[in-house]
């Protein structure tokens, strides 16, 4: 039954959920505001995957999208390229070299506010324009545990229920210091965090059931 329910709720590879619905509105929202923006346009996604791009069924021309992991993605699309990076240091990246710098559910697990700073910076820096969203820390279902109010819970809690369970799309992490590790990386952030770290962006947010579920700082 729980399993159902990460399905229909929170599996953005189903293309009947709720959590895929809500991209695809967030995506149409992207697209409304790049469409003020001249082609050709360069978009650098931190984070980012061929698979998400073509889950919204993206196909403009005159768009580059090259996506950035810690590790090469795959990618046989010519309007794909793969790089490594770090979001937190993208020193080899020059001032403003992207026209929209991409982001979704990224910036939440970087482990510290510190390097929450300092990949909002580097968005700024290196994008002339950008579109980064993340969850809502006050949303009462966790998304990546998929648990209501996990993120409310001691710390000591969330380290041992994810020792002994697979939760949403975290699997059981049986060994003390790697189920911490897991803990560690999600912060998740509130708004007023959020403006802080884009304080002269526009928030878009996402409503679920009148509560807020995610937001996405941009500027377009």
């Amino acid at each position: 039954m729980f399993t159902h329910f990460i399905s229909k709720f929170a599996n953005n590879r189903n293309k009947n959920s709720f959590s895929h619905a809500q991209r695809a509105k967030r995506f149409s929202f992207f697209l409304e505001k790049i469409e003020k923006i001249p082609k050709p346009l360069t978009i650098l996604d931190i984070g980012g995957t061929v698979a998400f791009w073509e889950a919204m069924n993206f196909n403009q021309p005159g768009i580059k999208i090259t996506l950035l992991n810690l590790e090469k993605e795959e990618v046989n699309n010519p309007q794909f390229q793969s790089i490594t990076g770090n979001a937190t240091d993208l020193s080899e990246i020059e001032d403003q070299q992207f026209d929209i710098v991409f982001s979704n559910s990224v910036i939440e697990h970087l482990f510290t506010w510190e390097n929450q700073q300092k990949m909002a910076k580097e968005v700024l820096r290196v994008g002339k324009y950008h579109f980064i969203q993340t969850p809502n820390y006050w949303f009462p279902i966790e998304p990546h545990w998929v648990f209501p109010f996990f993120q409310f819970l001691p710390k000591s809690i969330r380290i041992l229920l994810t020792q002994r369970f697979t939760l949403g799309h975290i699997p059981r992490v049986p060994t003390y210091q790697k189920a911490k590790e897991q803990v560690d990386e999600i912060q998740l952030l509130s708004l007023s965090a959020y403006k802080t770290l884009f304080p002269h962006s526009h928030i878009y947010i996402e409503k679920f059931a009148g509560l807020s579920k995610s937001f996405t700082a941009y500027n377009m």
